[in-house]
């Protein structure tokens, strides 16, 4: 029987399993294959989430103190909502292609990074990442933090506007307006 996550304290023990891999990285285990055994893959999988979605958020908390657990956390629910919700408890077949994520240094609108994140937000809320591709990444934190959003809020925007990019522009811009300077 395959491992499924109690949904009522999944919160609890996805912090578990975050701090294991926090613990694992400052150890200096840099083989994201070895952090968990079959069971904890397949709670991860229950909630539509892998190996990287952990791994990277360790990683970069370790190297960065950022993202933190909270933000982790949150990003994780959206994605959960969709995987239960949407797609029904089935992952998606696809798999974006690293080599199709525009530049690092295009822009759309003026906006520095959207054309980039764009694609990844989909695919972060989609669960079709490559083990390659992070979504929450430096770049990424940098795109927030120039725009006033928290990575969990732009995953949802991104879902909640079915792509419509002058949605998504109007909103990042009445964001960033309001920053705080």
């Amino acid at each position: 029987m395959q491992a499924t996550m109690d949904h009522y304290i999944y919160t609890t023990r996805l912090k578990q399993i975050w701090c294991d891999a926090v613990a694992k990285y400052q150890a200096g285990n840099r083989n994201p294959e070895t952090y968990f055994n079959p069971s904890t893959l397949a709670e991860l999988a229950s909630l539509g989430l892998n190996i990287m979605d952990v791994y990277d958020y360790a990683e970069d908390f370790v190297s960065h103190d950022d993202p933190s657990f909270e933000t982790f956390l949150l990003v994780c629910e959206v994605r959960r909502d969709y995987f239960l919700n949407i797609q029904k408890g089935q992952p998606s077949k696809q798999t974006l292609d690293p080599s199709t994520l525009p530049a690092k240094d295009q822009s759309l609108a003026g906006i520095l990074w959207l054309p980039r994140i764009l694609p990844k937000a989909l695919a972060k809320i989609r669960g079709e990442l490559p083990p390659e591709v992070m979504y929450g990444c430096g770049g990424d934190r940098r795109f927030f933090k120039a725009n006033n959003i928290h990575p969990a809020e732009f995953l949802r925007i991104v879902e909640s506007q079915h792509q419509d990019v002058s949605n998504i522009i109007s909103w990042l811009k009445s964001r960033s307006e309001s920053s705080p300077t």
